[in-house]
C-alpha cells in the first residue's frame, strides 16, 4: 500500500517530547516499530511506555547524538530488539537567542557539537546499518526556518542548521546507491517547550517585556496565520518515513505556514 510504514523500525532522536514525541506517536500508531531516543533518559521511557500503553511498539533508549560511541550503542539495541533499521530520524537539536555580536566559541560550538555533528554522526551510523542489512533505508534529518536563512538572534543555530541540510545533501548524493533517501524537513515557529525557553530568553536579553510577545513577534510572517503545534508537522514526517517518498532525496521539505518560500 502506498504510503505504508507498518512494519518499519524507526530511530527517532530527541523524542522524549515536542516535534519528536510527535513524530513517533504518529509513526506508532500506523503500525511503526518506534525507538524514543533521547539524552532525556526519563522523558524517553515515560513516552516509550506511553505508546506502547496505548498499543503501539516502542522502546527507549538514552542516547547523547554528538557521541558515535553512543549512537552505535542505539543502533545496536535497535537491531538487536527489532531486528533491523529501516528509518533513522535525526531529530534532536538545541537552540539559543543571542544577539549577533554576543555569540560566543563555547555558544557556537555547543549547538554546531549537537545540531551539525550529530547529524552527521546519526547519518553515518544508520546507514552503515542499513548498508550491512541490505534493501536500503531512509533517513531524515530534522531542518528548520533557519536552515534557509539566517537570522540575527539565532546566527550559530542557523549556521548549524544551515549544516543540516548540507550534510543531507551531500549524504543524498553520497548513499542512493544503496538505495537509502536522505531527506530533511523544516519547520517554522513550532510551539513546544523550546519556544518557551526562547520566550525567557527574550525577556533576559531585554527584546521583549511579557511572555509569549517573542514567539507572537516571529510569527507574524506566517502565510496561514498561526503558528504551529507538533501535530501539523507529522503529516510530512510521516510521508518521508513511508514507501509513498521512495522517489525524493536530498530534499528540504518546508513545513512552516509559509514563512520562507523558496
Amino acid at each position: 500500500m502506498s504510503g505504508q510504514v507498518a512494519g518499519k523500525v524507526v530511530i527517532i532522536t530527541g523524542a522524549g517530547r515536542g516535534i519528536g514525541a510527535a513524530i513517533a506517536w504518529d509513526l506508532a500508531e500506523k503500525g511503526a516499530r518506534v525507538v524514543i531516543a533521547d539524552l532525556d533518559e526519563a522523558t524517553a521511557k515515560k513516552t516509550a511506555s506511553q505508546i506502547s500503553s496505548n498499543g503501539g511498539s516502542a522502546i527507549s533508549v538514552r542516547v547523547d547524538v554528538s557521541s558515535r560511541k553512543d549512537v552505535q550503542a542505539l543502533i545496536g539495541q535497535t537491531v538487536s530488539h527489532f531486528g533491523r533499521l529501516d528509518v533513522m530520524f535525526n531529530n534532536a537539536g538545541i537552540s539559543q537567542t543571542c544577539p549577533f555580536l554576543e555569540v560566543t566559541e563555547e555558544d557556537f560550538d555547543r549547538i554546531m557539537t549537537i545540531n551539525g555533528r550529530g547529524v552527521l554522526i546519526g547519518t553515518q551510523e544508520a546507514a552503515k546499518q542499513m548498508i550491512a542489512q541490505g534493501g536500503g533505508g531512509k533517513i531524515i534529518n530534522t531542518a528548520s526556518i533557519a536552515g534557509k536563512q539566517g537570522y540575527p538572534l539565532f546566527a550559530h543555530y542557523c549556521a548549524s542548521k544551515f549544516a543540516v541540510v548540507a550534510i543531507t545533501q551531500a549524504a543524498a548524493r553520497a548513499l542512493a546507491e544503496h538505495r537509502i533517501s536522505v531527506n530533511c524537513f523544516g519547520p517554522g515557529v513550532v510551539k513546544t517547550e523550546l519556544w518557551e525557553q526562547l520566550d525567557r530568553e527574550f525577556i533576559q536579553h531585554g527584546l521583549t517585556e511579557e511572555p509569549q510577545q517573542a514567539i507572537n513577534d516571529f510569527s507574524q510572517s506566517i502565510l496561514l496565520g498561526r503558528v504551529s503545534v507538533p501535530k501539523d508537522i507529522v503529516g510530512v514526517t510521516t510521508f518521508l518515513a513511508s514507501d509513498a517518498s521512495d522517489y525524493v532525496t536530498g530534499q528540504t521539505v518546508m513545513v512552516d505556514g509559509g514563512m520562507v518560500l523558496i
